[in-house]
């Protein structure tokens, strides 16, 4: 019987095939070593700890506010609203995080913290700091506008060790005031210039509650172009949900209410890709940590 003869173009084709899957494989294990690894992020307003709240007081809830952060495993946490004897509560029962922070009213220990933490077996601080939300923004408690409290915002400069590059970037935390809407407006402008600044050397990521919803003019100075020459800053949760709807509320009232807008964000540049953006619902039997959900966003640097 004769033995059939193989074309030689299709050898070569057939050699082409094989050595381009090799290429390719060895292309791809490349670029998955130079990719970065996913950061997890949370904003987490976990309400003054010296309100008169009742059954929902700090001490009967203390231990669910720990929980719920523990369950989601954040390398990054912004927290709103926290008084110094919640800090020394965080510090002391989150191991493996590094913490930046100071009262806002004097920028001593006096006022609510607008703190940051971080995983230290993850992150290196290189640099922190922070300004007030106010006309004169280095003096400590300095208040403008019509802002009916101080307001500030706390950063710090953070080096990935986890990064093929030991990628550096700024993390950033704040609270808007509730009341005062040029306030607000003048904060987010503030912001905004800050970040345009140091967005050419650093990537950011900004937490916090800035008491106003996305249809606001404070929402479209950061994650719009308007009035500003740079890249606007990009909302995690609207990125991954780009449909909005009424189920949106990032405050429980205590009660589970979910009706209403996102106040609390998570921003960054685009120097980030969103890979998941959530609202934490957790509640144990009723009780819920805080009287605002707090928020998630796992993201890449590109």
């Amino acid at each position: 019987m004769r033995t059939p003869t193989i074309n030689p173009l299709i050898k070569i084709f057939s050699m082409a095939a094989i050595m381009a899957t090799g290429t390719f494989s060895v292309q791809s294990k490349a670029e998955e070593a130079d990719r970065h690894v996913p950061v997890k992020v949370m904003s987490f307003n976990i309400r003054y700890g010296a309100a008169n709240d009742g059954e929902n007081s700090w001490k009967h809830r203390d231990y669910l506010v720990l929980e719920t952060i523990k369950n989601y495993n954040p390398d990054l946490i912004g927290y709103q609203e926290a008084l110094k004897f919640q800090v020394d509560i965080l510090k002391a029962k989150l191991d493996g995080y590094g913490f930046h922070g100071i009262g806002r009213d004097a920028g001593t220990e006096k006022g609510e913290y607008v703190p940051l933490m971080w995983k230290t077996d993850r992150f290196e601080m290189l640099d922190s700091g922070h300004f007030w939300l106010s006309e004169t923004p280095e003096i400590p408690g300095s208040i403008s506008w019509d802002s009916s409290l101080t307001r500030m915002l706390s950063w710090v400069v953070l080096r990935d060790l986890k990064s093929p590059s030991g990628k550096e970037f700024v993390f950033a935390n704040t609270h808007f005031d509730h009341r005062g809407k040029e306030a607000r407006l003048e904060s987010a402008k503030l912001i905004r210039r800050r970040a345009e600044e140091i967005m050419n050397d650093y990537p950011v990521i900004l937490t916090g509650d800035f008491n106003t919803t996305e249809e606001g003019a404070p929402y479209a100075a950061l994650c719009k172009a308007e009035g500003f020459n740079g890249e606007p800053l990009v909302d995690t949760y609207r990125a991954i949900h780009p449909t909005p709807n009424d189920q949106e509320a990032s405050f429980s009232r205590w009660n589970g209410h979910r009706k209403g807008k996102r106040i609390d964000w998570i921003l960054h540049s685009d120097d980030f890709v969103t890979l998941n953006a959530a609202i934490n619902y957790t509640q144990e039997a009723g009780r819920f940590p805080s009287d605002h959900y707090p928020v998630e966003a796992t993201v890449r640097l590109k």
